[in-house]
């Protein structure tokens, strides 16, 4: 039994993708010469590379078992896939723009005898459709945020992260249709067939998200000094204490912690007693 995993072959969220798979154990062989698919260390496992657009139907159709795409483009393709787990990154949002010098400001000012371009127009019809407009839909696949202003339309649809492109192109966020992220999704059949092996995929990632910012925190402390310790020191499941052999006694302590939360527990522990203090970084927590 085996599984077929699309990921995106290139863009903004190609890399990231990659890189969580080989976090989670599943490094490709051949990464350096890329082909349309990709053994890994896992001999019942292969990568896919395709458009991140078409990976919803990939997954949909069963060419692929599982998929990293954006929900975007999910609810775009409209693919019936089980989504399995938020990966945590690529966030962005489908927005509604006018031109700043325009007289729309909100989505009421709106006319059915004006035009909206977009990338995005299953989801744009189904906005204007929840709004109760009926304008005329024209299809693009790039440069939305220039449409308004070589006379293509009046307003867009667009994704933007930040506004930023947005706004140096003068244009003006009305609404936002949708919010977006990466996610890991599963084509429904393969799920029940193949349950196994794709929940230790979902797994392993989910255990690389978890360990995400997290430090193991390891110390030595004297028996006498370990309220004190215990007083100071946070821990994701409680604190790990076990006996060290030395002449004073004096136990190991370890627990797991949030990265921003180490610059000043360090100082606190060493005020409260511990020593040979290491902060290491997490690989999984499962």
């Amino acid at each position: 039994m085996k599984i077929k995993i699309a990921v995106p072959s290139k863009g903004r969220i190609s890399e990231p993708s990659i890189n969580i798979l080989e976090k989670a154990g599943l490094g490709l062989i051949d990464k350096n010469n890329r082909k349309l698919i990709s053994k890994t260390f896992n001999e019942n496992i292969e990568v896919m590379f395709a458009r991140a657009s078409d990976i919803p139907e990939f997954v949909n159709d069963g060419v692929a078992d599982m998929g990293i795409t954006g929900v975007d483009l999910i609810e775009e393709s409209e693919s019936d896939v089980v989504e399995l787990l938020d990966l945590r990154f690529g966030q962005t949002k489908l927005v509604l723009a006018a031109p700043e010098e325009s007289d729309i400001n909100s989505v009421d000012e709106i006319r059915n005898d004006m035009k909206i371009a977009t990338e995005f127009p299953v989801l744009t019809k189904k906005y204007l459709d929840e709004k109760g407009l009926d304008l005329k839909i024209v299809k693009l696949s790039g440069s939305t945020e220039a449409a308004p202003f070589i006379g293509i339309a009046d307003l867009i649809t667009d994704l933007t992260s930040t506004g930023t492109t947005l706004k140096m192109n003068h244009l003006e966020i009305i609404d936002v249709l949708l919010e977006s992220s990466i996610k890991l999704i599963a084509n429904e059949d393969s799920l029940k067939s193949k349950k196994e092996l794709i929940e230790a995929v979902s797994t392993s990632i989910k255990g690389v998200l978890d360990a995400d910012r997290k430090k193991l925190v390891t110390m030595n402390v004297k028996t006498a000094d370990l309220d004190k310790v215990k007083e100071v020191m946070p821990s994701m499941g409680g604190l790990t204490i076990s006996e060290v052999l030395s002449d004073e006694k004096t136990v190991a302590v370890q627990a797991v912690i949030d990265e921003k939360q180490v610059f000043e527990l360090v100082n606190d522990l060493r005020n409260a007693g511990a020593k040979d203090i290491l902060v290491m970084p997490i690989e999984r927590i499962i």
